[in-house]
């Protein structure tokens, strides 16, 4: 071999920088999934302190809304300049948005920037953007580490942090705001800010480990980024998702600027569905949608998130209002949906690495969440925090599988050099299911309120999300002087309402379960190499479809 070709020679990681670069991966996964919880039981705290309570929503919802419009864009990019280049400009973001937060308000009202309230918004919004490079760009550097086979022990584990993200977020959130305000060197620290500034170092050892170890195993290819493209979904999936968390809470569903942000996302859509069809690198390629096991699990994926976080976002609400558990008390019930997550997503991820196998555990996890969910909608409004517990464990046992194994089968369809656009799309879908159901289950759920409250005399006019959740914080004594006991009545309503959440959670569910059995019986690849799907016995390969 000449020595032009064995420069030319693409590098093999060993298995040192592997684990280490996974290592890495794990952590930032770990930090850009916790910054979706963490801020949760921090926010009285920072509303009192910052002031701006009608800006409350946003703080989450900025975060959320550039993080899942860049996710496509960073994965087009990691395919055309590599994953490293894509983390590394992720993890500094992060870093500088963290520590932005994490000042925020701190020099007053400042030029452009405005008040903290304001600050703090624009700076999360600088967060989301590199946690969208963070999720993509982690998913798809394992993707380029592991082949197809082995990597579905490492999913599980993936699975394993978003399930400990979701639950020791506000746990996390909740100890540093009480237990966190510090005077250093006379300068005065309010607790919260460190939710914000324990990002640093963990983030600054990732970027670390990834800058000396993390290999460059994707091969640079020279074209011009889809513009054009980038645009097009960036303003269309903004405006859907300023609709979807918008309305029904700040606007009425049928307000004009509603209808006027889903018309300008079903045009933006419309134009970038033409544009990428034409340019020569497109930010999400359109043929992906051909190819039967993408379609069949993004759709699931999809899907799957909805049901999920239909039932977690409003689960708080429901011990708290419907079941009159503190909220220290009610993560308690909530625990055990991590252990039952954790459980079985490793346990899934071992068998299909042994087996190549993935189907049945799609199947399996989909059934088991169906039961969950079941067993949560028989739920009256006497139930205990032990009830809630066991009842969360079986739903996180049917959640492992989805959490670890949808991203590993739509990798394992990816044609050569579209790994990042695959699995950024997968990610994408699921960002969006999870925005949809809960905006969907939220309108359900105040306008079942809403009946039920009218149902027993009561006004319905106090049912909006924004009112239950600052009825919540009163009864913890968080907002004002005294603490505030829950209405029988309010309880009685509110158990009745969860019980219209949970069954459209089934029925989102029972779609998802029908779209797992669309997928087709393809035997993971043991090597990176793009081939023919290896169809099981029995069964036709069921692969790349024209």
């Amino acid at each position: 071999m000449t020595s032009k070709a064995a420069a030319a020679a693409p590098h093999v990681p060993t298995d040192r920088e592997k684990k280490v670069t996974f290592l890495a991966l794990m952590i930032v996964l770990l930090l850009s999934a916790l910054d979706q919880t963490i801020v949760s039981t921090a926010m009285p705290r920072i509303v009192a302190e910052l002031k701006g309570l009608e800006l409350y929503a946003w703080v989450t919802t900025i975060y959320l809304l550039s993080s899942t419009v860049m996710v496509p864009i960073w994965g087009k990019i990691g395919d055309l300049y590599g994953r490293k280049l894509v983390m590394i400009v992720g993890i500094g973001l992060f870093v500088f948005g963290s520590w932005l937060c994490g000042l925020s308000g701190e020099f007053g009202d400042l030029p452009l920037l405005g008040g903290g309230m304001t600050q703090l918004i624009l700076f999360r919004g600088v967060q989301g953007i590199g946690g969208g490079a963070l999720f993509t760009g982690a998913f798809a550097s394992i993707g380029d580490l592991f082949p197809p086979r082995e990597r579905g022990k490492y999913a599980g584990m993936v699975g394993a942090v978003f399930g400990l993200a979701s639950v020791i977020g506000p746990v996390v959130g909740g100890f540093f705001t009480e237990h966190g305000t510090v005077d250093i060197g006379g300068l005065h620290i309010a607790g919260w800010r460190w939710i914000f500034y324990l990002n640093l170092p963990l983030a600054a050892l990732s970027l670390f480990m990834i800058v000396t170890r993390m290999p460059i195993s994707v091969r640079k290819r020279q074209a011009k980024i889809d513009f054009a493209g980038a645009a097009l979904i960036a303003i269309s999936v903004a405006a859907l998702m300023l609709a979807l968390s918008w309305g029904g809470h700040v606007h009425p569903w049928g307000s004009p600027i509603i209808l006027g942000l889903f018309a300008v996302f079903a045009v933006g859509i419309g134009v970038f569905m033409l544009v990428e069809q034409v340019v020569p690198e497109p930010i999400m390629p359109l043929a992906l949608f051909k190819i039967r096991p993408f379609w069949t699990t993004t759709l699931a994926s999809f899907l799957i998130a909805m049901s999920f976080m239909a039932v977690v976002t409003f689960l708080p609400l429901y011990l708290q209002l419907g079941l009159g558990v503190p909220a220290t008390k009610s993560g308690v019930a909530i625990l055990p949906m991590m252990f039952g997550l954790v459980l079985s997503s490793g346990f899934a991820g071992r068998l299909v690495s042994k087996t190549g196998h993935y189907k049945r555990y799609m199947i399996a996890g989909a059934l088991c969440l169906l039961l969950g969910i079941f067993l949560m909608s028989r739920m009256g409004d006497g139930a205990t925090v032990g009830q809630v517990a066991w009842r969360m464990f079986i739903v996180g046992l049917g959640l492992g599988p989805a959490q670890s194994l949808f991203s590993t089968v739509a990798q394992n369809s990816a044609p050569d050099g579209q790994l990042g656009a695959v699995t950024s799309a997968s990610q994408f879908f699921r960002q969006i299911g999870s925005t949809v159901g809960t905006a969907l289950c939220g309108a359900l759920l105040t306008a079942r309120l809403a009946a039920e409250m009218a149902a027993r005399g009561e006004a319905g006019s106090n049912t909006g999300l924004a009112q239950l959740q600052a009825l919540a914080l009163n009864h913890e004594g968080q907002i004002g002087a005294a603490q505030v006991a829950i209405d029988p009545v309010v309880k009685a309503a509110f158990s009745a309402s969860m019980s219209t959440v949970f069954v459209a959670a089934l029925g989102v569910v029972g779609l998802g379960l029908l779209a797992i059995f669309a997928i087709p019986k393809v035997e993971l690849r043991k090597h990176h190499v793009h081939a023919e799907p290896v169809a099981e016995p029995g069964e036709g390969a069921g692969g790349v479809e024209a």
